[in-house]
């Protein structure tokens, strides 16, 4: 979904919108799963990376830009834990317990103007 809203900056506020936006490109080098007993499933992602397209226009009183950028993020580091419990027909199923994340560089990268 497009994400959009205002910031407020010194004597004004700034109006933003980025639109458009779309992975281009994931990157999972490093991926394990686990069981772990009377718990659930273990999920760690490390040093993943993602690439993102997207548009973006801002708006002051002063002045209006748009253009298109495209953004890295690497060092992406994900751990989630997920219950396993079964419902009420024997079945098993799975729910989200705990999820931690981080990330480490992020660089965006201007395209032109729209």
């Amino acid at each position: 979904p497009d994400l959009s809203g205002y910031e407020k900056y010194g004597l004004g506020n700034v109006k933003y919108t980025i639109s458009r936006i779309h992975v281009t490109a994931v990157d999972f080098p490093s991926a394990s799963i686990s069981l772990i007993p009377g718990t659930g499933i273990k999920l760690v992602i490390g040093n993943a990376s993602l690439t993102i397209d997207m548009n973006w226009n801002i708006r002051t009183w002063m002045f209006k830009d748009s253009g298109r950028s495209t953004m890295y993020i690497s060092k992406v580091f994900v751990t989630a834990i997920f219950s396993t419990p079964l419902d009420h027909m024997g079945r098993t199923s799975i729910a989200l317990t705990s999820c931690s994340t981080t990330s480490g560089d992020t660089d965006i990268k201007p395209n032109g103007q729209n």
